[in-house]
């Protein structure tokens, strides 16, 4: 698959970037659709445990109110550590005795310290308090949102798109988006490709047998990228099956897309960092069905919106899970 070159939003204009972001996607993608009913288990059900989905940054310690000490509390691994967290958070924000978790696992640095796992609950998990990071730091830490928290919104002129995020399987995904939410204004945030389930999917998002997998190829794509917040392209994370309502990096990001469909066939390529709430789905599809105009790029038909629609990264709330 071809790699885009980087570049900066403010020296291209929107129709260069169709034609990066189309011609990007029309190599990675068919498609396929899914049931509406989109929650963690569902989308990490194929491929994937707690285990595999309990991950931190390396170099960072975040900072928050012990509600375990880790002098009194060593375990064997950072992922050890996030399932501790996990354990101690499964009820709702009051309930969640443990929403940041703290690892020190390099023994040369760590000395006395090695194997601490001190378990903390942060004020907002949504701005985490950071004690420091860098090379520096011999911590490794991570968030674990409580049911019904972790929740942000990209606002539309068709309603917003509530996106649960998903720190302990993309932990730098989310550092990312939770720096967005800190900007004062998105100016590169924008959808400017959107292509529905034509023909090619029921109702229910299941791929009808024998048609073609695209195009259309049910999705939507943009960009999320802010004035004033240096974009350092994402590592791979955790790539499960592409489920309907998936939110995940073309590549290493900044460019992002909504799947509409159930995409196995893309074969676990694309970091997801998240997902749309069952019930803002319709709004995705509205998007979908926006004028839009056919275009070909590397010999594929792909559909790009009359008008771009612009996207502001705004706090919300939601329901649990």
């Amino acid at each position: 698959m071809a790699r885009r070159p980087r570049r900066s939003i403010l020296c291209l204009s929107i129709t260069v970037l169709f034609v990066f972001f189309s011609a990007y996607m029309a190599f990675s993608f068919s498609a396929r659709r899914a049931s509406p009913v989109s929650v963690v288990s569902e989308v990490f059900r194929e491929g994937l445990n707690d285990s595999a989905c309990c991950r931190g940054v390396d170099g960072l310690e975040l900072w928050g109110s012990a509600t375990k000490w880790g002098s009194e509390h060593k375990v064997e691994s950072a992922e050890a550590c996030c399932l501790a967290c996990k354990a101690a958070c499964t009820g709702p924000g009051d309930q969640c005795r443990c929403n940041a978790w703290v690892f020190c696992g390099n023994k040369e640095h760590c000395k006395d310290k090695f194997g601490e796992c001190w378990l903390k609950k942060q004020n907002d998990v949504l701005s985490p308090e950071v004690v420091s990071s860098g090379d520096h730091s011999m911590w490794t830490s991570g968030l674990v949102f409580a049911k019904g928290e972790g929740i942000f919104g990209l606002e539309t002129s068709q309603g917003t798109l509530r996106i649960k995020l998903l720190p302990d399987c993309a932990p730098r995904s989310v550092a990312y988006i939770t720096e967005l939410l800190g900007a004062r204004s998105c100016p590169g945030c924008h959808i400017v490709r959107a292509e529905g389930r034509g023909q090619f999917w029921d109702l229910k998002g299941d791929h009808v047998s024998h048609a073609s997998f695209g195009p259309p190829y049910a999705l939507i794509q943009g960009t999320l990228e802010a004035d004033g917040i240096f974009f350092k392209e994402v590592p791979k994370e955790v790539c499960p099956s592409i489920k309907r309502g998936s939110v995940a990096w073309v590549g290493q990001g900044p460019e992002f897309f909504i799947s509409l469909a159930n995409h196995h066939e893309w074969k676990r390529s694309y970091t997801v960092f998240g997902f749309v709430l069952p019930e803002d789905m319709e709004i995705a599809e509205k998007i979908a069905s926006l004028p839009s105009k056919l275009d070909v790029w590397a010999n594929v038909t792909v559909s790009v919106l009359e008008d771009p629609v612009s996207l502001r990264v705004v706090r919300v709330t939601g329901p649990g899970e």
